[in-house]
């Protein structure tokens, strides 16, 4: 069998064709562009982004496997004071012209540690999830996405799901906003072996292949549902501003952004996250009782979609 970091590569990869084959036949028109890149130290990535779509305005999937001393504020954050490393890892963000349709993002990663290049495995842990953006709500939409994100936990345990849901509302906060990015998903990190013996890592694994195969599935159903509904400037206006919260949080709270930007990571890669058109404007609020007022007491109030 080949060493866990081999076999996580393999999949993020075969995950990445899939999906990326998924939302091409979803848009209908717009193809993504292949950008393979090498990092200084070791390692590299594969980003794809499509934009100007039928359907998807900008979007991206991206795989990176990277290795090599730790850098410094990793050392730091580690309390070590050297160290190697190995870091996999898939992440997409996908942008809907229709505000009707709802922003996705979804991460699966996995880290290793070692004491000196080309040691033994010191530590090794996974992370990932997925959550929903949405700019009109739709309960219906919500307890699909969430709904199948509970069965992809629960292949593996069904106590995972309640645990991630609660962790996925506490991390996609804008505390400065008082109001969730969006209507959650799952979160989880920091996943190790927690037996010793690597049957912990497997079935970390087996989550994460559980959770990125339930990905199309979560979200496409949402986009063929919404796409073709008509809308106005008006709502295109109100999906504009409630794009400026999604790159305040990105820019202001999101863990992997800030790591990223701190260690000298790609920048195209890091920031294709962010929206293609986005506003803000001084003091604006939705009208009372309004579908965009709706939208923001859910954000204020997280709900059990399940």
């Amino acid at each position: 069998m080949k060493p866990l970091k081999d076999r996580f590569t393999d999949y993020i990869h075969q995950l990445q064709n899939h999906i990326c084959r998924a939302v091409e036949k979803l848009d209908g028109e717009a193809k993504f562009l292949e950008d393979n890149w090498e990092r200084d130290g070791g390692g590299g990535g594969r980003t794809r982004v499509i934009s100007n779509g039928r359907v998807f305005e900008k979007g991206g999937v991206n795989c990176s496997v990277v290795h090599g001393e730790l850098p410094e504020l990793i050392r730091k954050r580690f309390g070590v004071n050297q160290g190697w490393f190995f870091a996999a890892g898939i992440s997409l963000v996908l942008h809907p012209e229709n505000p009707f349709v709802p922003t996705v993002h979804a991460n699966y990663r996995y880290f290793e540690l070692y004491d000196e290049e080309g040691g033994e495995r010191q530590d090794a842990w996974f992370g990932g999830g997925a959550d929903l953006t949405p700019y009109y709500l739709f309960d219906e939409d919500a307890r699909h996405f969430h709904k199948t994100h509970q069965s992809a936990c629960g292949a593996i345990n069904p106590e995972l799901y309640p645990d991630f849901k609660k962790q996925c509302d506490a991390y996609f906060h804008n505390a400065h906003r008082a109001e969730g990015r969006g209507i959650g998903g799952i979160f989880y990190d920091y996943k190790r072996d927690e037996n010793g013996d690597g049957t912990g890592l497997e079935k970390w694994f087996k989550l994460a292949q559980s959770c990125g195969d339930a990905f199309t599935d979560a979200y496409i159903p949402i986009v063929e549902k919404r796409k073709n509904l008509p809308f106005t400037d008006e709502q295109r206006y109100w999906q504009e501003i409630r794009r400026g919260r999604y790159v305040e949080f990105n820019l202001i709270h999101d863990r992997g952004t800030l790591f990223g930007l701190k260690t000298n990571g790609r920048v195209e890669s890091i920031l294709m996250s962010l929206p293609p058109r986005v506003r803000w404007d001084y003091t604006f609020e939705p009208k009372p009782e309004s579908e965009e007022a709706k939208l923001i007491s859910v954000l204020k109030n997280p709900v059990e979609w399940v």
